[in-house]
């Protein structure tokens, strides 16, 4: 039977799906399991994931992913756990059941707070303490929202009765049989809630939020013991070592050790971070965030998110029924010379960064009776292109240029996009060897704990190039598509205000 030492097990629960990945001492991927989880939609931009399927489904992954690499659980030297960010879950302390659905990352559902909040002048205060800003997007004032609207919760709240955490605390409360109520500081600097210069909970905005301290988990470093399974669940104890949040995760799996590296993670959204070291970088459309500690003080990170690029490729499946496969969007896309005037602002809960307009909405515009479905599909994809080049766009104001990004998840896979990325950007693409590197992140945090690995200098050693994609697109005609892009933006921009937000 292989050391103990040298296995890691990362759990990746995300906004379409949970995955397990057993990792060797070497950094190589040893085998996964994954499952996707439903999505509810109980108003148009209100998103929400049931809480008890996300664990479940954690667990059955993890199981899953064991069996296929022949280990049982004294073979894996510990868990490490990365995670849909700002998501917010409510539950009960004494029988762990949560109040309501959970509110997911990408729900509008908290605006209306938001712009009540924005009217009385705090957010000054909520940019200079978080480095956020006051948008539906982050975990406080789905909290806020959630004790408005289940009857009674802001009492069971104040009388100790219920917890609050994101998915990394709801899922270590759940592996641990409830022992362990614990975030990391990547995780709490995406809650409104959370000093990102103190690195410790705000009592001013936990006061302007009404939210009792009572209901936080404790906040810890990224790369640390927090305590061990139930052993009814996976057969025997396991140390839970690491926690980040995706973006986080993802940012520290590609070896962004040093300021100025940055990455791009294709999933449901799209998330540029560049590591900015021990300080936060200050940007008016940019997110300074936590991108871990590892005990020896917290690492900043200047980040940008788009919400919807991968979930557009979804929509067209699920949504439109263009496509079978994702991996259909490639050759369809290809299979047209241009998008035929066609694009695509896929705004469906409103845009991010660098726009941020709750109340944009989806846009497909510039359709003629020429425009076929591979129009529509190639739109899509360069929809993400567009976006992350919004976000690149955004850096640059902020002073951080970008000479070369590291590229991770799904969307690597497509061999158009990555191209048109960077023909877009007008700077190398370069995919990483390892797909799963937001897994890979979380599992390198764990290990680090445990004594897998020694040091982040040994594991950037590890990083391997899969492809490298230059750009090929003179400048004139990137900057001109780009400006059509921006056309369309403008023109989704605002469309679901209420008459007190006019125009968004």
């Amino acid at each position: 039977m292989p050391d103990r030492a040298a296995t890691i097990l990362a759990l990746d629960q995300s906004t379409t799906g949970s995955a397990a990945h057993v990792f060797d001492a070497d950094g190589s991927l040893r085998a996964s399991a994954a499952t996707e989880i439903a999505q509810h939609y109980p108003v148009p931009g209100w998103v929400e994931h049931d809480a008890d399927e996300l664990f479940h489904s954690t667990l059955a992954v993890a199981q899953a992913a064991l069996r296929s690499a022949g280990l049982g659980p004294r073979s894996v030297a510990a868990i490490g756990i990365t995670n849909q960010r700002e998501t917010a879950i409510v539950w009960d302390r004494r029988t762990g059941a949560p109040i309501h659905h959970a509110v997911v990352w990408q729900s509008r559902a908290s605006a209306e707070i938001c712009e009540r909040l924005k009217a009385e002048g705090l957010e000054p205060l909520v940019r200079e303490k978080t480095g956020l800003r006051l948008d539906a997007y982050f975990s406080g004032t789905k909290v806020r929202w959630l004790l408005d609207q289940v009857a009674g919760a802001q009492e069971r709240a104040e009388a100790g009765e219920l917890l609050f955490g994101t998915v990394d605390s709801w899922l270590v409360w759940k592996l641990t049989g409830g022992l362990v109520h614990v975030t990391d500081v990547s995780n709490a600097s995406r809650t409104l809630l959370f000093n990102i210069h103190t690195c410790a909970w705000d009592d001013e905005l936990l006061q302007v939020l009404r939210l009792p301290r009572a209901m936080l988990p404790a906040v810890r470093p990224s790369s640390v013991v927090y305590g061990e399974t139930d052993p009814t669940l996976l057969g025997a104890p396991v140390p839970i070592a690491g926690l980040a949040g995706d973006q986080q995760a993802a940012l520290f799996g590609q070896a962004c050790f040093a300021p100025g590296q940055a990455k791009n993670t294709y999933g449901t959204g799209c998330f540029l971070l560049v590591n900015t070291g021990p300080t936060p970088h200050r940007s008016p459309d940019l997110l300074a965030t936590l991108a871990w500690d590892l005990g020896q003080g917290a690492v900043y990170a200047l980040e940008g998110s788009a919400f919807a690029t991968g979930a557009a490729v979804q929509w067209l499946r699920d949504g439109l029924g263009l496509i079978r496969h994702a991996a259909e969007s490639e050759a369809l896309a290809s299979a047209v010379p241009d998008n035929g005037g066609v694009y695509l602002v896929p705004a469906f809960v409103g845009l991010g960064a660098p726009h941020w307009d709750m109340y944009a909405r989806g846009l497909l515009i510039g359709l003629t009776r020429g425009t076929r479905r591979e129009h529509v599909v190639r739109a899509t994809l360069e929809s993400i292109a567009y976006q992350t080049r919004d976000l690149a766009e955004a850096m640059r104001r902020a002073g951080q240029t970008i000479e070369i990004l590291k590229v991770d998840g799904g969307g690597t896979a497509n061999r158009f996009l990555m191209q048109l990325q960077a023909d877009l950007l007008g700077v190398p693409v370069e995919v990483a060897a390892v797909q799963e590197t937001t897994a890979l992140g979380a599992a390198y945090l764990a290990g680090l704990a445990t004594g897998v690995w020694r040091s982040p200098q040994e594991l950037a050693g590890r990083w391997r190039l899969k492809q490298a994609f230059e750009p090929r697109m003179s400048a004139d005609e990137r900057d001109t598509l780009y400006a059509h892009w921006l056309r369309a933006v403008e023109r989704a921009r605002g469309w679901a205000a209420p008459p007190t937000a006019a125009g968004g």
